[in-house]
C-alpha cells in the first residue's frame, strides 16, 4: 500500500478551468509543485472531470487542459521525475469514485463548506449532482495512487478530511487497502488577493479581470493591472492585514517573488509613496512571469508533443492506478473479468 520509492508519494493538481493560471496558482501552488519533485514521488495531474462541476467548467475545455500542461511544464514540472497527466486519461479515477460514492454518507457529503459556497453561488438549477460528489472524486483522485502527502491550500483541508475518513472507513470494512493521507499545507509559498478586492482571494472567477494577475498576460497588462491596484488610505507602506490590505497583498507578494522578507521591505520604503511600491512589485512579478509566459507559448506552438507527453503520463499513472482498484474490486468482492487472475 506505500510506493516502492523511499520518498513520500505525492499528488496535487489545478483545474483547467480558465485561459490562464493565474498569479495566486503560480506563488502558492506550481512553485510548491517544483520544489516539491526534490523530495517527493510527484503526481501532479489535470483535474479535468472537476472542471465540469462548474457551469462553465466545460467550456474550450481541450484547449484550456493544454494550456495548463504546458504551464506546469514552463513553470518547471520535469516530466522526467514527476508523473503528469489528464484525469480523464485514467478511468480507474471514475471507477474508484463510485466505490467510494457507496460508503460515503448523504450528510457528510453535504457539510462540505465549498459545496455549500458553490450552490448558493450558481443557483439551484445551475448546481449538479457533480458538484455534490466532488469531494469525493478527490478522495479517489488521492487514494487512487497511494499518495502519503497533498499538497492543498487551507481551504482544501476539509476535502482532505474526507478523503481520511473514507480511507480509514474501507480499511475497515473491507481490510488493510489504502494508504490514509495527510494533508500538506506547505510552509511557503504565498496567499494572493485580488487587486481589486484585496480582502479575497485572487480567483479565475474574479468579479473583475482587472482584479487578476495571469500567467499568459503581456507585460504591459501585468503592469498596468497592478499600478490600478486598490491600495488603502494614507500613505505610508506598512504591512497590516486588516488596515491596510491592498498595501499588505502588494508587499507580500513582492515579498514572494524577490524572497525579501516583509520586515525588510518595508523598511526600504520608509518615506516613498505606494506608486514607488507599485511599480516595484509590477517590474519584479513580470521578471518572473515573462520567462514562464515564453516556454508556454513554445509549448503551445506543439500541441501534438503535449499530447504525447499527456501519453506517456498516463501510462505511467495507470500502472498505479490499476493496481489500486483492482485491489479495490477483490476487497469489495467484484468478480473479477474474464482473463485477469
Amino acid at each position: 500500500m506505500t510506493s516502492e520509492n523511499s520518498e513520500p508519494r505525492i499528488l496535487s493538481g489545478m483545474q483547467p478551468s480558465a485561459d490562464s493560471l493565474h498569479l495566486g496558482n503560480y506563488l502558492g501552488a506550481l512553485v510548491n509543485f517544483v520544489k516539491l519533485q526534490d523530495t517527493s514521488d510527484a503526481f501532479y495531474f489535470i483535474p479535468d472531470l472537476h472542471s465540469i462541476t462548474s457551469p462553465d467548467g466545460g467550456t474550450d475545455l481541450a484547449n484550456r487542459t493544454r494550456t495548463t500542461v504546458a504551464q506546469y511544464i514552463a513553470g518547471g514540472i520535469d516530466v522526467e521525475r514527476s508523473t503528469l497527466f489528464v484525469q480523464s486519461h485514467v478511468p480507474e479515477h471514475a471507477e474508484l469514485a463510485w466505490v467510494l460514492n457507496c460508503i460515503t454518507g448523504f450528510g457528510e457529503a453535504s457539510r462540505m463548506t465549498q459545496f455549500k459556497d458553490k450552490s448558493v453561488r450558481y443557483g439551484q438549477d445551475s448546481t449538479n449532482v457533480g458538484l455534490f460528489t466532488y469531494p469525493v472524486l478527490m478522495a479517489a483522485d488521492i487514494l487512487l495512487y497511494q499518495a502519503n502527502q497533498v499538497p492543498v491550500g487551507a481551504d482544501q483541508k476539509q476535502h482532505v478530511e474526507l478523503t481520511r475518513t473514507l480511507a480509514q472507513r474501507f480499511n475497515h470494512r473491507y481490510g488493510e487497502t489504502f494508504v490514509v493521507p495527510e494533508p500538506f499545507i506547505p510552509a511557503e509559498g504565498a496567499k494572493v488577493y485580488d487587486l481589486q478586492d484585496p480582502t479575497s482571494k485572487m480567483s479565475k472567477s474574479s468579479a473583475s479581470p482587472n482584479g487578476r494577475i495571469n500567467i499568459l498576460d503581456t507585460p504591459k497588462v501585468i503592469a498596468k493591472r497592478i499600478k490600478s491596484a486598490v491600495t488603502d488610505d494614507g500613505n505610508v507602506v506598512a504591512f497590516d492585514r486588516e488596515t491596510k490590505p491592498g498595501v499588505s497583498n502588494l508587499l507580500s507578494m513582492l515579498s514572494v517573488v524577490t524572497g525579501t522578507p516583509v520586515p525588510e521591505l518595508v523598511a526600504s520604503y520608509e518615506g516613498k509613496m505606494y506608486g514607488h511600491l507599485k511599480v516595484d512589485v509590477a517590474d519584479a512579478v513580470v521578471a518572473a512571469l515573462e520567462p514562464v509566459r515564453t516556454r508556454t507559448l513554445e509549448l503551445l506552438d506543439d500541441p501534438a508533443e503535449i499530447d504525447r507527453i499527456l501519453a506517456r503520463g498516463a501510462a505511467k499513472a495507470r500502472e498505479v492506478a490499476s493496481a489500486t482498484l483492482a485491489s479495490v474490486y477483490d476487497a469489495v468482492g467484484f468478480l473479477p473479468p474474464l482473463g485477469r487472475a
